[in-house]
């Protein structure tokens, strides 16, 4: 249950799978945003994709909602998104926090904008995470796509005009901005998000690199999203 009784001003939608060692982590920081006074409080909605670990369980206490969908991140977003009662939603990776005054941000950046994202910070053991973050920022101001583990955060109204993510297994994050882009362009913050780096740390920076570039390219040659996620899963 929320920890006050007035609507949020903020949903935000966590998905997870198999996120059972690293969710409270996730989780315990926004204990506080859920505890503010009046219409500034956000509400969690955790969205578990079939997981076989105990993340249910320990998400449970620490979010207003937690449901159990259909497996894929896209799927359980729009899931989560059906769920929410506040009129702007933030989607949330498991392993992203959130920088100081996200909510106020946010706000205000809604204010002007109809979506945006926040700036990326990857953590982890390789000395290039810096510089990727740095070249995924660049990217992200210059073409106007966000990635989902920068935040992406969007008026309700204009996330169910645009009709949510698209059901695809991989670049849902991708057709989403592209979707958003026609209706008004981002709002690209400078505050940072800080994200796990976990994935360049276990296949190695530059291998990442390459298959991320290529199937992004591929992508955006017209391959479909079920194919590319069949030839990522490999890859892993």
């Amino acid at each position: 249950m929320s920890l006050v009784e007035s609507p949020p001003s903020l949903s935000i939608v966590i998905p997870v799978l198999n996120e059972a060692f690293g969710i409270e982590a996730a989780l315990l920081p926004l204990q506080p945003l859920r505890a503010q006074p009046l219409a500034m409080h956000i509400e969690v909605i955790v969205v578990d994709g079939g997981s076989d670990d105990n993340s249910v369980n320990v998400a449970q206490p620490l979010a207003d909602r937690v449901l159990i969908s259909s497996p894929g991140r896209a799927l359980q977003m729009n899931a989560g998104a059906q769920l929410a009662s506040a009129p702007a939603l933030l989607f949330l990776h498991a392993d992203t926090q959130l920088p100081e005054g996200a909510v106020a941000l946010i706000t205000q950046a809604l204010s002007t904008h109809t979506w945006g994202r926040f700036a990326i910070q990857l953590e982890g053991r390789s000395r290039w995470l810096p510089v990727i973050s740095w070249m995924m920022n660049q990217r992200s101001r210059l073409t106007g796509i966000a990635t989902g583990d920068q935040g992406i955060f969007v008026r309700f109204s204009a996330f169910q005009a645009v009709g949510g993510f698209p059901a695809q297994p991989l670049m849902e994050d991708i057709e989403l901005s592209k979707r958003l882009k026609k209706v008004a362009s981002p709002a690209c913050l400078s505050a940072k998000v800080v994200s796990s780096g976990r994935r360049w740390d276990q296949h190695g920076v530059w291998k990442t690199i390459r298959l991320m570039w290529r199937l992004r390219y591929r992508y955006w040659r017209g391959v479909s999203a079920t194919q590319l996620a069949k030839e990522y899963r490999d890859a892993r």
